[in-house]
Order: C-alpha cells, then sequence, then structure tokens
C-alpha cells in the first residue's frame, strides 16, 4: 500500500471514529410551567385549528405562545421566507420559550432556514418538533450536533392516538421512551446501536450535497415517506446507496410509507420490498412498518440519541438511551 493511500486510510478511520462517537447534545428537558413555542416554517395555517394541541400541552401544565407566522397567507406558504424566518428566530432566540412546535409540514422550510441565525440557539438549545418538511430543521441540526424530536405536530393532535400522545409526552420530559412493535416478514434480524438520525425521505434526498445533509457513518437511519411515486422512493434509495450512506449505517428503521403510486406500467415492487432490494447486501439490522410517520399512530421518535435497535423473530425493540 503507498505512503498516500496509508494516510487516506487513517483519515477515514479518524472521521468514521468521530462521528461515531460524538454525542450529539440533548437540550433540557421540559417541566410544569415551562413555554412551548407553536410556529409555521412551511405550509400556511390559516385555520382555526389549534385548541385541540394547546389544551393538549395546557393538560401537561404547559403555556403555549402561538407565533406570528401562524395565520400569514402567502398562496402555499405562511408568509414570506423572511417572515417565517424571523418567527422561528424570534422563537429559538427567546429565553422564555423552552421548546419550537412546527404547526403542520408541506413545503418551505428550505426556503427558510438558510436565513436563520443558530447561534444564540447552539449556547441555548431547546427542542425543535415535528415530522415531514420539518425534517430540513432536524438534519441542520443534527449536523451542528443537536437532538431534536420526530414527532405529532399541532394539526394532527385531535386525530393521534393515546399512545402517540403518551410517547410524546414523555420525551418532552425525558422519561424513559422504548418501543416493541411486532415482526415484519421483510425485516432483516440483528442487533445495532448508534444515533438515531433521519426522517422524510424526500426531504433527505433533497438535503443531499447541501450543509444540512444527514451524515450516516456509525448511525441508525429512520425514513418515512408520503404519496411518492414508487420509482421515485427506488431513486431516492439508490441515491443514499451511491452517495455510500449504508457503507457505515448500524441499522435502518423504516416508518410508514404512506399513500404510495404506481405509474401506469407498474414498478413492480412496493415501497418496503424497494428498499430490501437495495439494502440486501448490506448486513445491518432492518425493521420495516415502524409506527412513525404520516399515520395516525405517528410515535415520537428522539433524533440524535443514542439507541439500542434489536430486530428479531418475534419483536423489535427500540430502546433509547
Amino acid at each position: 500500500m503507498s505512503f498516500t493511500k496509508i494516510i487516506l486510510f487513517l483519515l477515514f478511520i479518524h472521521s468514521y471514529t468521530f462521528y461515531s462517537q460524538t454525542k450529539m447534545i440533548t437540550p433540557p428537558y421540559l417541566k410544569k410551567g415551562d413555554t412551548i413555542g407553536i410556529v409555521a416554517t412551511a405550509r400556511k395555517n390559516i385555520v382555526d385549528n389549534l385548541k385541540p394541541a394547546i389544551d393538549l400541552m395546557k393538560s401537561w401544565g404547559l403555556e403555549v405562545i402561538v407565533g406570528s407566522s401562524i395565520g400569514l397567507d402567502n398562496n402555499q406558504l405562511a408568509g414570506t421566507d423572511a417572515q417565517r424566518a424571523a418567527d422561528f428566530q424570534d422563537m429559538i432566540d427567546n429565553p422564555n420559550i423552552k421548546a419550537v412546535w412546527c404547526v403542520r409540514g408541506g413545503y418551505g422550510t428550505v426556503r427558510m432556514i438558510d436565513l436563520v441565525d443558530f447561534s444564540n440557539f447552539q449556547k441555548n438549545p431547546k427542542w425543535v418538533i415535528g415530522f415531514s418538511d420539518v425534517t430540513v430543521l432536524h438534519s441542520h441540526l443534527h449536523e451542528l450536533g443537536f437532538q431534536s424530536l420526530h414527532a405529532l405536530m399541532p394539526v394532527n393532535v385531535e386525530k393521534a392516538t393515546p399512545a402517540v400522545k403518551e410517547s410524546f409526552q414523555k420525551a418532552l420530559f425525558g422519561n424513559t421512551l422504548e418501543y416493541v412493535v411486532p415482526f415484519d416478514q421483510e425485516n432483516k434480524l440483528g442487533q445495532a446501536e448508534g444515533e438515531l438520525i433521519g426522517g422524510n425521505l424526500s426531504i433527505l434526498f433533497s438535503l443531499m450535497g447541501s450543509d444540512s445533509q444527514i451524515n450516516c457513518a456509525g448511525k441508525i437511519l429512520f425514513i418515512e415517506d408520503l404519496d411518492e411515486y414508487l420509482y421515485h422512493i427506488d431513486r431516492m434509495m439508490m441515491a443514499l446507496k451511491r452517495c455510500g450512506c449504508f457503507e457505515n449505517l448500524k441499522g435502518l428503521i423504516v416508518g410508514s410509507m404512506t399513500k404510495m403510486k404506481d405509474n401506469e406500467i407498474p414498478w413492480g415492487k412496493n415501497a418496503n420490498q424497494i428498499v430490501a432490494d437495495i439494502t440486501k447486501n448490506y448486513r445491518f439490522p432492518i425493521v420495516f412498518d415502524f409506527p412513525a410517520g404520516h399515520i395516525h399512530d405517528n410515535r415520537t421518535l428522539i433524533l440524535g440519541a443514542k439507541v439500542r435497535l434489536e430486530v428479531n423473530e418475534k419483536t423489535t425493540v427500540l430502546k433509547f438511551e
């Protein structure tokens, strides 16, 4: 082996060790009397639909502040990019706000992310909460070294299952979080430990090559999606494979693949089969149909937290450290 190759190999080992051992920072857990802020970073929310979410927070002893982006109307978006960014900025900079809860997904967070200054957040982190398009924020925060909550959003509270609300409360207040889910025939058995990252597959794909791109080395990846063509699921999974995401991945959790679409000429595989086929030559464990994503039973995941994943012949156990 040449001297150059030896140096490159050592740099790779150093990089892998760094990313697999560096622990993400956990924001302070909430306690009764704390305040949570609701903002819109993407699609507009102009209807009066926040009462169930506000009532839920108050039942847990929390106060709620509704941000200035709620009610703004700019075609599909909640105001301009600058308005959404300013509201989010105010929430993360306000020391009295202990968590920022994104009202809904849709599209638009990527348009405002680069307008946000995270310097104060890095000194005084807080929980950022949501899923779907909020994956932009999750991925960006993970690259900065902070945990966040992949969880239900205010517009989903009314239809959320009791188990979803319970998991959200446990995560917010720092109680033990563990899931046991039924066996799925597509699963790949095994055990793994690592930091949990990920979110919406389409958003992760759209962030590739940006400052918010995820680093998969030594991690356990969670993915889910909604309303996508099956061939595009294949395209996105191939992109993750080709960029090296699966090379040093410790495990894969596949959540709901909801309302998938097909062309007139069928693709020939469903979403889970596509994922299984593209990852078949890797040895990490995989669990399918995990209860998280665009479903009413959308359990909370602490992204950035260290987890233990065990996939066996009977059940799958996901335990948070």
